[in-house]
């Protein structure tokens, strides 16, 4: 850091940096047991709710692409105290929607709200630790992320079991209070304003479209955006096939959801270790093709009805644990040609990946067909669909600029 801190205040630095960070991810997967309850309150099909996921995830995409100008023209505290103030007022909006379409509304402004949270928790990594520390402090604030798929269902279907899925939004609505309340007592404010950049339309679409004319940047972004759009349909389209079509009730599928996510975690952590003898441009295409392979066994057994629940949950594992290595390597290979633009690319990175993904999303939640064929076919489109991706981008690729293998990307 900037300065000496002692221990015990380095890890409190770092524990609210990593609640900021999975302010977001906790948002999208406590109300996931929930789903069946709105439905039944809003008089809809199950799969319909999904669209308030969706449209969280739009939410996400546009605000990286907001904030990241903000917290360089104004500072990283005031833009983050804005942002959870309408977290706040967008959560408890979400208690007393009385529709869909408002909840689902209401969904996008509470994520444009956690955007603030999430890039200002990176950002804030590179302004108070020196540059030697940073990998060691992503890893902790990954950890805490990686938290929160086992956490967060498992807490959401109890409290939705309890007092209704109105609780969720009341939970989420009290961490947010939680968070304004650290962010304005304890957090520093790492970085002096830029009175001198310009939030005019014109630099800042010119800087996004430097990096995304890259063709490192757009081969990777894209094959790491759509084959990750696989892990939104899956989140989006879950709640359906394991509640709906196998009648588990929400807390067990709490539970599942915080198993299945270990493999994610686990192989990302398992990444770190294979980087010592392999680079990312090795690992990406043998994850890529053996995701690819899983995918279309997945949905041939979904179309023919072959699959148990046991099967499924086992395909789906695997299918996470191929993510766990492709995530990280794009999104490492995305930044590697960047010094100048890496705050641009970061957020241009994030948007691809969070737009791909409410995309992935929206298509799962418009079928109801009461089996898992539209997730299936989905996880199996987004996976070869980036196999394609990635092998017709690498031909415009002159040189690839090596990730640094010391560092530790952050994605969302």
């Amino acid at each position: 850091m900037t300065q000496e801190h002692t221990r015990s205040g380095y890890f409190f630095l770092i524990l609210i940096l990593g609640a900021l960070t999975a302010l977001a991810p906790f948002s999208i997967d406590m109300y996931l047991p929930s789903f069946p309850a709105i439905a039944k309150d809003f008089g809809v099909e199950q799969a319909r709710v999904g669209l308030s996921l969706s449209s969280f995830f739009i939410g996400i995409s546009a605000g990286q692409l907001l904030y990241g100008p903000l917290l360089d023209r104004f500072g990283r505290k005031t833009p983050l105290i804005l942002g959870l103030l309408v977290y706040i007022v967008a959560s408890l909006g979400c208690v007393y929607a009385g529709t869909l379409n408002s909840l689902v509304i209401l969904r996008f402004i509470q994520a444009l709200g956690s955007c603030a949270a999430t890039v200002a928790s990176v950002a804030m990594v590179r302004d108070l630790f020196p540059v030697k520390e940073n990998a060691r402090v992503f890893a902790l604030l990954m950890l805490v992320v990686g938290a929160s798929p086992m956490l967060a269902p498992t807490i959401g279907g109890y409290a939705a079991a309890a007092f209704h899925w109105h609780a969720v939004f009341i939970v989420l609505g009290a961490i947010g209070l939680l968070l304004l309340l650290a962010t304005i007592l304890w957090l520093p404010e790492s970085y002096k304003p830029d009175t001198t950049l310009s939030l005019k339309p014109g630099p800042i679409i010119q800087s996004f479209w430097t990096v995304a004319t890259t063709p490192q940047f757009y081969t990777y972004a894209f094959t790491g955006a759509i084959a990750f759009s696989g892990l939104f349909a899956y989140v989006s389209g879950s709640p359906q096939v394991f509640m709906d079509v196998y009648h588990l009730d929400g807390k067990t599928y709490g539970w599942i959801f915080a198993g299945l996510s270990i493999g994610f975690i686990g192989c990302s952590q398992v990444n770190s270790i294979l980087l010592k003898r392999y680079e990312s441009k090795q690992i990406v295409p043998v994850a890529l093709s053996l995701q690819g392979l899983i995918a279309v066994v997945m949905a041939v057994g979904a179309w023919n009805n072959w699959l148990g629940l046991t099967s499924l949950l086992v395909l789906l594992f695997f299918f996470l644990c191929c993510m766990g290595f492709i995530n990280p390597n794009t999104a490492a290979l995305c930044l590697a040609p960047f010094t100048k633009n890496a705050g641009t690319a970061s957020a241009l990175m994030g948007a691809l990946q969070m737009g791909i993904g409410a995309l992935a999303a929206t298509v799962v939640s418009l079928y109801d067909t009461h089996n898992a064929v539209p997730l299936a076919f989905t996880m199996c489109g987004s996976s070869l669909l980036a196999i394609a991706a990635l092998f017709s981008g690498r031909r415009q690729i002159k040189t690839t600029v090596a990730a640094d293998k010391g560092s530790a990307v952050l994605s969302h």
